[in-house]
């Protein structure tokens, strides 16, 4: 099943869902015709788009909204603060090509503080899908719940078919004792690659989807603290992501662990196809596995190394 198909399906039996976009209908192309009034183009209006979404959502409805990330949670973020997270209405934010999967763009159209935004606000709730049957696990959970939330929309092929989302919970892909990498979105794909690259040359490396980062799950954040090396692999900044999270409900816990950041820093990312982009930006299985090992490794003999050399 596609997003497109999914929202359908729930329009159809939701008359009070409703479908919204500013003039970006590449994920909701055939909905017009099905759901008549019931899907409203405002043109590259985002502020406008949140702010009816908000009127909407006061009479009852459920507006799902659509726009480019970097547009969605940039440009109406006073509008997303103020009429929908202050008052804690069920509006859902759709964000089209989020992080790195805006690979051919520049940093105006790049949604790499988004995550840092949204979790900021009170009420708000934050999703980032591994891909698109994890998208699709998720999405139910997400639009039937009374919380305004704002996805990261990821339509790429699976490389791991997933569980089924409990609302809050991370998905634990599998366990290690020396290193636990956490990651959600796009680079999933990637740190499943580096996963069994490692577990190759004899590591024991756990691998966790976080899914869901506002709720997040702090018993597998604890849990992969236990590991020799946590690892967070996000195509996001460094400041106010995921490892920013990890930190938070490390100190909240009043335990210590060995964090690995493996996201961006204080730069934009350089615009090309994606996998020139995950190339150049150090974001591939190998380079991630690279990163890994060198930081496990670090001060050791090389005559002591497990790991003398990953093939591409």
């Amino acid at each position: 099943m596609s997003y497109e198909e999914l929202l359908t399906e729930t329009a159809q039996a939701n008359e009070q869902v409703v479908v919204m976009t500013a003039e970006n209908r590449a994920l909701v192309r055939n909905l017009p015709a099905i759901l008549g009034k019931r899907f409203i183009d405002t043109g590259i209006t985002e502020q406008t788009m949140i702010g009816a979404a908000a009127g909407l959502a006061l009479r009852g409805r459920i507006p799902v909204v659509h726009a480019l990330a970097a547009f969605l949670t940039m440009r109406a973020f006073e509008f997303i603060r103020t009429d929908v997270g202050i008052p804690a209405l069920p509006v859902k934010l759709s964000g089209f090509i989020p992080g790195l999967l805006s690979d051919a763009n520049g940093p105006t159209h790049q949604a790499i503080e988004d995550i840092s935004l949204l979790r900021g606000i009170p009420n708000m709730t934050v999703y980032a899908p591994a891909d698109e049957d994890d998208l699709i696990k998720m999405l139910p959970c997400i639009w039937s719940s009374p919380a305004p939330a704002y996805t990261r929309i990821n339509i790429r092929k699976p490389v791991y078919q997933h569980s089924e989302y409990t609302p809050g919970q991370a998905e634990t892909i599998c366990e290690g004792a020396d290193v636990t990498i956490l990651t959600y979105g796009l680079l999933f794909e990637q740190a499943f690659a580096a996963t069994e690259l490692l577990k190759a040359e004899g590591l024991s490396i756990g691998l966790v989807n976080m899914r869901s980062l506002k709720p997040v799950d702090e018993q597998v954040i604890l849990k992969a603290a236990k590991s020799t090396a946590v690892v967070v692999v996000e195509d996001h900044f460094v400041t106010g992501g995921l490892y920013t999270i990890v930190a938070e409900v490390l100190l909240k816990h009043q335990q210590t662990a060995d964090v690995l950041p493996v996201s961006l820093s204080e730069k934009w990312f350089r615009p090309g196809l994606l996998p020139d982009v995950l190339q150049h930006e150090g974001f591939t299985g190998k380079q991630i596995a690279d990163r890994i090992f060198a930081h496990l490794t670090k001060g050791k003999n090389p005559s002591q190394l497990l790991y003398p050399q990953l093939e591409d």
